[in-house]
């Protein structure tokens, strides 16, 4: 089953939390700190698999974890690195994070890999905080947290050519005869309910790549029907090849087919809607040339800069012509791929997360909170002066001394830190 959308949550792997321990052997009754650092956590990598062409597998499996790190050891082992995680993917899909839809990746290589979450860092062991006054640090370095996110894929086609068109207009039989494609084919709507992607051999072992994507209907940038299926998937194209029944066979009109369908376009993306066009006005074969040339007049009289050809897909009628037309214009555009720019960055929210700073009128105290300062108190030790310095340090970098200044702190005011208490005295 074609599937071409997915929602996924995705966790690297948490740091190994570094060891507490001495050693201690026959003769040598107080040895040093050997607590060893613990390990990396698994990062999260996605990769593409050239034999992959849907989402499906996505379906079922929802949420995907990297292996954490394992904690140190005694006698300075380190732990063992958390197992990376590897997410295959078609080529082409789009990584978005789901809340903003910002893109984060773009897997459009053959073979690429992206690390799209990092493992956390393995904490340090005890045997790295010894100093001259302090030789049996009895604390170690907790690991960095895991990366969390959820991630929207989205699969677009990578195709030169994009067929557009409403739905039984003859996209699939023009496909099917021009290119190696066999698409399914029948006198019925949406029989495409999945891209075909066929190579149009033209000359001297040149060609291009045509997908026939899922018809488009009036109101498919709202998502109604299977527009959104069609649009996501001609984002990638260099050029829209708009298909158009000219016969009104269905009782359409062609020329009110072309609006609607530009129209949807622009309201999709503007990108889409400034792409290079070429119509191919379909079914020629089943009206006469007088109804022919009075639609053909229309058309160009309606939108003279776009190139017109009268076709028929079913005897191959002008299909030769418009061929070569496309192959001129793709050679035109150049052969740069359709990329999209990564826009958005993963981050751990502690890394980010700002600093509270605040006055205790109540308690008549000043209040310094945050993911940050919660954990720089988790691995430094304030009762050596080494730890202390470390401690100062991290409240100088962080803006957090002058903060306290342009809340009025006095020296002797006390400052409040989680469980700790200070006395503040100004440099």
């Amino acid at each position: 089953m074609f599937s071409d959308y997915a929602k996924i949550h995705i966790r690297s792997g948490k740091g190994g939390d570094g060891h507490v321990s001495f050693r201690r052997e026959l003769y040598i009754p107080a040895g040093g700190p050997d607590g060893g650092d613990g390990g990396k956590g698994g990062d999260v990598i996605f990769q593409v698999d050239n034999g992959l062409n849907t989402l499906y597998e996505f379906r079922h499996k929802r949420n995907f974890s990297a292996g954490n790190g394992q904690p140190g050891g005694k006698r300075k082992c380190h732990g063992k690195d958390g197992e990376d995680l590897i997410i295959k993917v078609p080529q082409g899909t789009v990584i978005r994070e789901e809340s903003s839809g910002l893109v984060i990746a773009d897997m459009n290589s053959p073979d690429q890999r992206t690390i799209i979450l990092k493992g956390g860092r393995g904490g340090k062991g005890n045997m790295h905080y010894a100093t001259p006054t302090m030789q049996a640090p009895k604390y170690a370095q907790p690991g960095q947290q895991a990366m969390e996110l959820d991630v929207i894929l989205e699969l677009k086609c990578i195709a030169d050519v994009g067929l557009a068109g409403f739905p039984n207009v003859g996209k699939s039989t023009l496909l099917s005869v021009v290119s190696n494609a066999r698409p399914k084919i029948a006198n019925y709507h949406f029989t495409t309910l999945e891209p075909n992607l066929g190579v149009v051999d033209m000359f001297d072992g040149k060609g291009f790549v045509m997908a026939d994507i899922p018809g488009l209907i009036e109101g498919a940038s709202e998502g109604q029907g299977l527009g959104l299926k069609f649009l996501r998937h001609i984002e990638r194209t260099r050029l829209i090849l708009h298909v158009i029944d000219i016969s009104g066979s269905e009782g359409r009109d062609p020329l009110s087919d072309i609006k609607t369908i530009n129209r949807e376009l622009r309201e999709y993306s503007q990108v889409l809607s400034e792409l290079p066009q070429i119509i191919a006005a379909n079914k020629c074969d089943i009206i006469s040339d007088d109804e022919i040339n009075d639609i053909l007049k229309r058309i160009k009289a309606e939108f003279p800069d776009t190139p017109v050809y009268p076709i028929s897909a079913a005897t191959r009628q002008g299909v030769d012509e418009l061929l070569n037309a496309v192959f001129k214009k793709l050679s035109e555009i150049g052969k740069d791929p359709v990329e999209f720019e990564a826009e958005f960055v993963p981050s751990r929210s502690e890394e980010n997360a700002p600093i509270n700073v605040y006055y205790d009128e109540e308690n008549d105290i000043y209040m310094i909170e945050g993911p940050r300062v919660e954990r720089m108190l988790g691995y430094t030790n304030l009762d050596n002066e080494k730890g202390f310095e470390f401690f100062q340090n991290f409240m100088r970098e962080n803006s957090i001394i002058d903060r306290l200044r342009e809340l009025g702190i006095s020296e002797g005011d006390t400052v409040g830190i989680y469980n700790h208490r200070f006395e503040f005295y100004d440099e």
